[in-house]
């Protein structure tokens, strides 16, 4: 009886273990995914870290990180290769689909990852540094010394990276001085990346069995689980555009100068504020030229005084040549990454043209003309007199009441008279001459009187 019971315990004993295993077999073999496609800024660096974290936390055999990206900022690659290489879970990096490519940024992500791939016909390379945005302390563009000293850090960097995982160092070096970018045939003999794979299940049948960091992967049919991007992320990606910017730099504009020049509208200001602190946010992560925002101020300093000063239109059309031109020098138009089109720039200075003659002009101007409500609104108004208007005043009806009036002729009752001053609360009219009929009618009143 008692080995029955100690068999009977030693098959649950061995049953559980069968299952424990099996879960653990099973989490074993995950592979993580994540797909990054377009520039590289701080929503991508975001989603990797995380990923990263994810993958580390569900002990993923790996995470792969399809890239297809014509490069970024260098701060959030920064951030990305130093995730890459303190992470905990081997990390893949695969430019693909075919037609892919990792230019600049990208390169910099391929090399630092533990094992490299690429689909075929993809491409790597073009690493060398953009200066966004900076000016000189004399406003000129970064000198020679500033151009070296980023090119000489880039290149540094790249070199220690390909170090790191044992790579090509020479062409590494050369992507970055040279601007050099091979296909993905060349990239294999040359011993920048590890793998060609046609596709993510190709890729992880070669990976399986690869030992990184003294682990041995097992990829080859593991289930691959996709991590999404946040909402957030997709919509801090989607905005880190200079488009986006520049729409944001139009409403702040819009909004404020809208409401300065209609006090009481509210909804304007308030949207122009709103944009005011996106752009000042996002304007940390993309530079604008400060150059390009000056003549946009001239612009705007421009359109304003030709609503006051009588020039024709001659400031109007040098605030159009100034907007135009700033928004052409607003972001770096060196790079494809950062550069903001002639189909937003026309567009734009034709409507902010438009906005500054027709609505702000008509809102300025309506500041300054003369009152038309209360006392000031009286004078000048056509009212009829209910009674006679004689030496001794009379009374007329003027918006529904009663008011005592006088006048130096003397005046009928049912003539129109106008009003041509306010003392207090007593009118001072006289006969609407201009009217043949009334003016008769001034002549009969006197006898009447």
């Amino acid at each position: 009886m008692v080995g029955m019971k100690n068999s009977f315990l030693a098959g649950l004993s061995a049953i559980a273990m069968s299952v424990f295993l099996g879960v653990s077999v099973a989490r074993a073999e995950q592979v993580y995914l994540i797909k990054i496609s377009g520039a590289i800024g701080p929503a991508t660096a975001t989603y990797i870290s995380r990923a990263i974290d994810k993958a580390a936390e569900n002990s993923a055999q790996c995470l792969v990180v399809q890239l297809d990206t014509p490069g970024g900022l260098l701060d959030s690659t920064k951030v990305i290769v130093m995730k890459f290489l303190g992470s905990p879970v081997p990390i893949v990096a695969y430019v693909a689909p075919a037609g892919a490519s990792a230019g600049s940024a990208g390169c910099f992500i391929v090399i630092a990852a533990d094992i490299a791939a690429m689909a075929p016909t993809s491409n790597i390379g073009a690493a060398h540094p953009v200066q966004m945005g900076g000016m000189g302390s004399s406003g000129e563009k970064p000198d020679d010394i500033m151009k070296q000293k980023l090119e000489n850090f880039t290149t540094s960097y790249i070199e220690t990276i390909a170090v790191k995982r044992k790579r090509n160092v020479e062409w590494a070096k050369s992507s970055v001085k040279e601007s050099s970018a091979i296909t993905a045939d060349q990239a294999l003999k040359t011993n920048v990346i590890d793998y060609i794979a046609e596709d993510l299940p190709s890729l992880l049948k070669q990976v399986d069995g690869r030992e990184v960091n003294g682990r041995k992967l097992k990829t080859a049919g593991a289930t691959v689980v996709e991590i999404p991007a946040s909402f957030r992320e997709r919509v801090l990606q989607a905005v880190w555009r200079p488009e986006i910017m520049f729409v944001l730099m139009l409403i702040a504009m819009y909004g404020i100068i809208g409401e300065l020049s209609n006090p009481g509208a509210i909804l304007p200001g308030v949207a122009g504020a709103i944009a005011v602190v996106l752009l000042l946010y996002m304007s940390s992560v993309l530079p604008m030229n400060i150059t390009g925002l000056a003549l946009i101020g001239v612009a705007i300093v421009l359109f304003v005084a030709d609503i006051f000063a009588s020039t024709h239109g001659v400031l109007t059309v040098g605030g159009v040549v100034s907007f135009f031109i700033g928004s052409m020098m607003l972001f770096d138009r060196s790079d494809s990454l950062y550069h903001l089109s002639l189909a937003f720039i026309i567009p734009a200075t034709i409507i902010t043209s438009l906005f500054f003659v027709f609505i702000v002009g008509s809102g300025i101007h309506a500041q300054f003309l003369p009152k038309k409500v209360g006392r000031e609104a009286m004078i000048g108004m056509i009212v009829p007199a209910v009674t006679d208007i004689c030496g001794s005043g009379g009374k007329v009806m003027l918006d529904g009441e009663y008011w005592n009036a006088v006048s130096e002729a003397d005046i009928k009752s049912g003539v129109e008279v106008e009003v041509e001053s306010m003392k207090g609360l007593l009118l001072k009219v006289r006969p609407v001459t201009d009217r043949k009929e009334n003016a008769d009618d001034t002549n009969d009143s006197a006898s009447a009187c």
